[in-house]
């Protein structure tokens, strides 16, 4: 029988892991630091044509990208003139399971039916986990989702446990953990015990899936348009959101349309932390994610993660959570539209990143989630109530995650505060000689730095020379 210590466990998980998803991560791998990303990306065997036929077939298909024209009205008035761009949704909450995340469920999901595989296992905080459970039902193969939960109190947050009763309706093993560093070990464990597939958010079927939204955004706005969007708005929290959404476009040949993350501010608040686990508002789409994946992608449930969101954002944004629940509220009240928070998110800094554009140009939120009881701003509010946050009314600058949540007194107080790219970048490569610990480094490297990085390789021989190598990155 196998070992299944804590170390025992950690110590195969490359092996477990080969024998889970069917790629050997070492056949691309280029240098001390380098693999081959298209390639592993090609491995797949999957061309954009494949994925819209798979998920044509699995029932998503060019969802509704919708004119938020009353939005748009308020923007302007606050704008100055000539300015205001129209701002457009891309509806993915009509989706199966009822988000974008359907798109990279419905790959994974295909691709181990393919592969002769009798369940698939994600590690979620929730909507993927609904939308591997629903194409998991749709064909035939057991679920297994792994997700945090409660804290050591066994508390959960709503919309948590929102995620976790629709995983379950979808007829899904949920494994529910309490906050901490086992979720990994767990997570292997369950996928060595039962051989089954690892429908991992981070593998390059997670990525594919979601390049025919980019490719749909890109297409619907020339045929309506004439145009590619000026701007597509992107909620990031692993990465894979930006990623695939980024990599549609760029095949639809939309390269000229720049690529905005955005994210909840929640500088302060540890995402391991048991103490801080309800102390937040939000699930996903923080900084609590945005930041440590965009700075060490690498850090996810695969080898190499296809989800490297510093090769395609031209720019990354972030919001409060009380911005982000006041647009939850406004866009129902104004737009006749109830969604989830993670849509919202991007909506929220559409507000204020419209009103920097011209009027003739378009900017395109990426996506909506479906919404229900435990995502409602209310139901979020209440538990934050009880977890002791203050709730008041006034300037979102004055928030301070896990202490208050400030809904702003009046929508030209929303704001879209920009995180310095270049730090994230010196940042990821000081954690790629840190953590793969490297003495030297090769010219391959330094080329796949650069790409990694969007920048030229000069940029990354000046970060280099400038005593990061000598000292391991410190």
């Amino acid at each position: 029988m196998n070992d299944f210590s804590y170390a025992s466990v950690m110590n195969r998980k490359n092996e477990i892991m080969k024998k889970s998803i069917g790629i050997d991560y070492d056949d691309f791998k280029r240098g001390l630091i380098a693999f081959d990303y298209e390639g592993m990306m090609r491995n797949t065997g999957y061309t954009l044509s494949d994925v819209q036929k798979i998920q044509r077939e699995s029932g998503i298909f060019e969802t509704p990208l919708i004119e938020l024209h009353n939005m748009t009205k308020v923007v302007r008035r606050l704008s100055k003139p000539g300015y205001g761009a129209r701002i457009f949704v891309k509806d993915e909450q009509t989706n199966r399971a009822g988000s974008f995340k359907d798109r990279r469920a419905s790959l994974s999901v295909y691709h181990a039916e393919k592969l002769g595989y009798k369940g698939v296992v994600a590690a979620t905080s929730g909507n993927y986990g609904a939308a591997v459970a629903s194409y998991a039902a749709m064909r035939g193969l057991k679920c297994i989702i792994v997700q945090e939960c409660f804290d050591s109190r066994k508390v959960g947050q709503p919309e948590i446990l929102e995620k976790r009763r629709k995983c379950e309706n979808y007829g899904a093993e949920v494994v529910s953990l309490t906050v901490g560093p086992e979720l990994f070990y767990v997570f292997l464990k369950i996928l060595e015990e039962t051989g089954y597939f690892n429908a991992s958010l981070y593998s390059p079927f997670g990525i594919l899936g979601v390049e025919t939204l980019g490719y749909e955004i890109s297409m619907e706005c020339r045929e309506r348009f004439g145009k590619d969007p000026d701007a597509v708005l992107i909620t990031h929290a692993g990465g894979g959101n930006v990623t695939g959404t980024a990599r549609g476009l760029i095949k639809a040949g939309a390269l000229n349309t720049k690529i905005i993350g955005v994210s909840v501010d929640l500088k302060g608040l540890h995402m391991a932390s048991d103490r801080d686990f309800n102390k937040k508002s939000f699930t996903t789409g923080h900084t609590g994610f945005g930041i440590p994946f965009a700075t060490w992608p690498d850090r996810s449930d695969v080898p190499r993660s296809a989800a490297r969101p510093l090769r395609y954002l031209d720019r990354y944004v972030l919001v409060k959570q009380g911005e982000v629940f006041y647009t939850t509220e406004a866009l129902s009240s104004i737009e006749g539209l109830e969604r989830g928070p993670a849509g919202n998110t991007s909506l929220a800094a559409a507000f204020k990143i419209a009103s920097e554009m011209r009027e003739d140009q378009i900017l395109v939120v990426q996506e909506t989630e479906y919404t229900g009881a435990g995502k409602n701003p209310s139901s979020q509010i209440t538990f934050a109530r009880q977890n002791g946050i203050e709730i008041i009314v006034g300037d979102p600058n004055s928030e301070v995650p896990g202490k208050n949540i400030v809904i702003p007194k009046d929508l030209s107080l929303i704001d879209a505060r920009d995180v310095d790219l270049n730090r994230l970048k010196l940042s990821y490569i000081k954690n790629c000689i840190e953590n793969i610990n490297i003495d030297e480094i090769t010219e391959e490297d330094i080329t796949f730095l650069s790409q990694d990085i969007k920048e030229d390789k000069c940029y990354v021989e000046n970060i280099l020379s400038g005593g990061g190598l000598n000292e391991k990155g410190r």
